[in-house]
């Protein structure tokens, strides 16, 4: 790319000065220039439709629409759209679900500005951006048993200190069948109590308190 044609770049974070750093990063190189920003994943697919940016840069975590929601609904749109996640969580399951979405680059906030302009120039040439320590999560997370959805629901409400009782009732289920979940979930999580289980979940980006 050239300054005569360069890189289209939409940025979609819900923090402005996140989005205006990075605008201003990015529009200090030739061959780059930004052509949206927006803060959440709702207005990242219509700016996408309206710009059909060659590179956009995904928050995970934001209102009204998430990332992940973001990315699936483009792609699945847009076969060919280039996406680069850009977020502060390193979850393996964070990882795991921006990629399966569609995204062709994850990386973190924390990264260096040169291997952010690096990584779209990668993407952008069609090729996929995964660092080293995002690829051992990620083979981590391939390698790990799913919760299944109601084990989710039940390490959700976990998460927000609900006793058995009260989850059965959250879900209209017996307590003895809340139990056997809570069990299956230590059982897949490798870990010996709720308490860990609820540690390793937000770590792992299973869950996340709002």
């Amino acid at each position: 790319m050239t300054s005569q044609n360069p890189i289209h770049i939409l940025i979609v974070d819900d923090h402005p000065v996140v989005r205006q750093g990075l605008a201003a990063m990015i529009n200090r190189e030739s061959d780059m220039a930004v052509v949206g920003q927006v803060c959440n994943g709702f207005e990242a697919v219509l700016a996408f439709r309206e710009h059909q940016p060659d590179v956009t840069l995904m928050d995970l975590r934001m209102p009204e629409m998430d990332g992940v929601a973001a990315i699936s609904t483009i792609c699945n749109e847009f076969e060919n759209s280039r996406i680069i996640v850009l977020t502060t969580y390193d979850g393996d399951e964070d990882i795991y679900r921006g990629l399966k979405a569609g995204a062709r680059g994850y990386l973190l906030k924390d990264a260096e500005p040169d291997e952010l302009l690096a990584a779209i120039r990668v993407v952008n040439a069609g090729q996929k951006y995964i660092p080293p320590s995002v690829g051992a999560k990620l083979a981590e997370r391939i390698g790990i048993l799913q919760l299944s959805g109601r084990e989710l629901e039940v390490i959700r409400l976990m998460a927000t200190g609900k006793s058995n009782q009260e989850i059965g009732t959250a879900l209209q289920i017996s307590e003895g069948t809340v139990k056997y979940h809570v069990n299956n979930i230590l059982s897949k999580l490798g870990v010996s109590d709720r308490i860990q289980a609820v540690i390793t979940a937000l770590k792992r980006g299973i869950v996340t308190l709002q």
